[in-house]
């Protein structure tokens, strides 16, 4: 434990000591809002599954026996590695991941943060003033990469299968299991995950919950940059970095369509629901072989092309089998809803091939929840693929909506989810 004079400090008042070291360099300065978001707290060994430390996307945990382990450049790596957590949205954008692979979505997050962290770290006018325990994930392998590149080549190499040794910093080494005990690698990291990741508890958030952590963090980002700018002395790189982040359009995709498009056809004991445990009540959670039918509004005022058209709708056609909707109806629209199309589920193959758009007036949206009120279309949820110039307001939805917005950065609707669409990188 550490001293203040004669006086032993307590890790609660190490943790306090930390973030205020991090809030008062002028480098770190970009992350001073995120680190005022949610709860940060010491927690016993066992808190909700913590050994080191975990965090929901908001709040952080901290376990009293490791952080009594780590000298305080290790503490401030750590409370940081929490932060980019935060700052990257990792448990609410790539849900997917998880359900695919718990172990590997929690290497490929560890490996994309402790990278930057380090690397950032040795371009600062103090080095060392933060240091990666020896516990963790690095591989230089991985500079450039962000945490979905990483997935899929962790994925590909095979790793999160059985719990194989591995090394963690090296020249492209990292190998291990984000679990089990691995060979310490040179300088640092010995193929465990530093921290843990609730991702069910993320998933317990509501829709609008989760919007408002997601603007919360958004807000936070941007005050950090404003600091940083007049504080100067380089802070802006470290923000500049996570502003330059790009979205991976098809994962929210796959994440929205997977998070909102879920009922309750019948219920399983594999996974209790975690909203009742804290009470001592263990109940099952549901699960769906079918979901409702899914409605996908195309602006069809001649902003789209066709290319970008053509690989969407062979995106939608994937998502679309993988949650297995009841049907999907496509609605072209400019000013009024120009064509209606619907697919069943043994047509969700011909969607990119059969459908055949319509419009190339003005840019109306209103028009599409007219024209679904009228018909009564009653979709589990939609999403809508435009550019943001509208000539109205984003309408009035009743159900769980996604807006792509292609090349239009300035334009967020506030109804429902926004992802920004970069055509070159359709």
């Amino acid at each position: 434990m550490l001293m203040l004079g004669n006086k032993q400090l307590t890790e609660e008042q190490r943790l306090t000591k930390a973030f205020a070291d991090i809030i008062g360099e002028t480098e770190y300065a970009p992350v001073v809002g995120v680190l005022m978001l949610g709860e940060h707290k010491i927690v016993e060994d066992g808190f909700r599954g913590c050994r080191t430390a975990m965090t929901n996307g908001l709040d952080s945990w901290y376990s009293r026996t490791f952080v009594g382990t780590l000298n305080d450049a290790e503490l401030r790596f750590l409370i940081l590695h929490e932060a980019y957590h935060v700052i990257y949205k990792h448990l609410t954008t790539y849900l997917w991941m998880y359900e695919e692979s718990a172990r590997v979505a929690n290497m490929a997050c560890d490996y994309s943060i402790n990278l930057k962290l380090v690397d950032y770290d040795a371009t600062t006018q103090r080095v060392g003033f933060i240091k990666m325990p020896k516990i963790g994930l690095l591989d230089t392998a991985y500079r450039g990469m962000d945490c979905v590149e990483i997935y899929k080549l962790l994925r590909e190499q095979g790793q999160g299968q059985g719990q194989g040794q591995g090394k963690g910093q090296g020249q492209g080494q990292g190998q291990g299991n984000g679990e089990g005990e691995g060979e310490d690698g040179d300088g640092g990291g010995n193929g465990e995950t530093m921290d843990q990741h609730d991702w069910e508890g993320a998933q317990e958030m509501t829709e609008e919950e989760r919007k408002e952590v997601e603007r919360a963090v958004d807000e936070a980002v941007r005050q950090g940059n404003v600091l940083a700018g007049k504080l100067g002395s380089g802070g802006n790189r470290m923000l500049d970095e996570v502003l330059q982040a790009k979205v991976n359009w098809r994962e929210v995709l796959r994440e929205f369509a997977n998070a909102t498009c879920q009922g309750n056809d019948y219920s399983t004991w594999r996974r209790p629901n975690r909203r009742f445990i804290g009470m001592n009540i263990y109940l099952p959670s549901g699960i769906s072989e079918t979901v409702g039918e899914l409605v996908i509004a195309i602006d069809a005022s001649g902003s789209i092309g066709g290319r970008e058209l053509g690989q969407f709708l062979g995106e939608i056609s994937a998502i679309a089998k993988a949650v297995r909707p009841s049907g999907v109806r496509l609605l072209y629209w400019d000013t009024e809803v120009c064509r209606d199309e619907y697919y069943t589920q043994d047509q969700l193959d011909s969607i990119a091939t059969s459908t055949k758009p319509a419009g190339g007036g003005g840019t109306m949206v209103e028009c599409v929840t007219t024209y679904m009120r009228e018909k009564q279309i009653k979709p589990q949820a939609a999403i809508i693929l435009t550019d943001g110039y509208l000539g109205g307001s984003w309408g009035t939805w009743h159900v769980p909506t996604l807006w792509c917005i292609l090349d239009n950065k300035s334009a967020t609707s506030d109804v429902g989810k926004t992802v920004h669409i970069e055509s070159t990188s359709m």
